[in-house]
């Protein structure tokens, strides 16, 4: 590369910027006028911008314009709107008893309609949008409940929540018999391959079917119930209807055995009103488990 001082280009007659790339000659052609103006002008757009409307972060909150717009103050007064809209239908369904909601067609559409929108803003990233849970967080479009799948059961535990420090919560827990040292490793094999035949899956070769059953009634029966039924009241679940919570496999029960399990529900009181906690209780009844 060498550098010349600014000539004239013969061929289109505009001046050179002196830089020549083998035998090529670097034109100086300027922007169009256009383009420069509208530059300018987005330039000058942006700082009124800044002006008028929110725009710079601050350490705390942020600058709020001359305007004091603010989109989710837009959203606030839409919702408010929405609130005086639906307010005697909202009266009238926090004071109307579940089984009543349930009677009343016009009610029981808007706490369904109500309950899906605050499911999906508080529930779903546990459950799923379409409430069929995940590991550790159950199915609620399915007949298997921890602590009870009535109108009732379903609000208390939205309420009160399980193992959320409220002081009416559900308190049960899956106790953690190889880290407390109750049972030992092979006793925990032994019982994990037993739970694995109450839903009829395969069992590990060489296992003790007798022995299974004995550490189960001498360690489980209290909370699983006889054969393995499970307790609502103590949130221990079925184990003999195929529906697990953490997994089935032979390592995973292993896990749950030793380790214990005491996942946590939040508590809603208090953080929704009674009447959207009953719309929410009414929705979840009404996914196709609910009894």
């Amino acid at each position: 590369m060498t550098d010349h001082h600014n000539e004239i280009d013969s061929v289109s007659g505009r001046t050179t910027t002196g830089h020549e790339w083998d035998g090529i000659k670097e034109l100086n052609t300027p922007l169009p006028r256009w383009w420069v103006i509208t530059f300018y002008l987005t330039i000058i757009w942006a700082i009124g911008y800044w002006i008028v409307y929110p725009a710079w972060p601050l350490i705390a909150s942020n600058t709020r314009g001359v305007l004091g717009y603010s989109s989710r103050a837009d959203v606030a007064v839409e919702l408010a709107n929405l609130d005086k809209i639906r307010g005697d239908k909202m009266v009238a369904l926090g004071a109307a008893s579940l089984a009543d909601i349930e009677k009343d067609p016009a009610l029981l559409a808007l706490a369904r309609a109500k309950g899906k929108t605050v499911f999906g803003d508080n529930c779903a990233p546990c459950h799923g949008s379409g409430a069929a849970g995940a590991k550790g967080f159950p199915n609620l479009n399915d007949d298997d409940w921890l602590w009870g799948g009535t109108l009732d059961q379903i609000m208390q535990t939205i309420q009160y929540g399980a193992r959320s420090g409220h002081a009416k919560t559900h308190e049960g827990q899956m106790l953690a018999f190889g880290k407390d040292g109750v049972l030992k490793p092979d006793e925990i094999v032994t019982v994990a391959n037993y739970v694995r035949s109450l839903s009829g899956l395969p069992t590990r070769k060489g296992y003790d079917a007798a022995k299974g059953e004995k550490i189960f009634a001498d360690n489980c029966v209290a909370c699983h119930g006889d054969g393995g039924k499970g307790n609502q009241e103590l949130g221990a679940p079925n184990l003999t209807d195929k529906i697990w919570l953490y997994g089935s496999d032979e390592a995973v029960l292993i896990e749950t055995i030793s380790n214990g399990r005491a996942g946590v529900m939040p508590a809603w009181e208090g953080r929704l009103d009674p009447a959207t906690i009953k719309a929410m209780a009414v929705y979840v009844h009404s996914l196709g488990g609910g009894k």
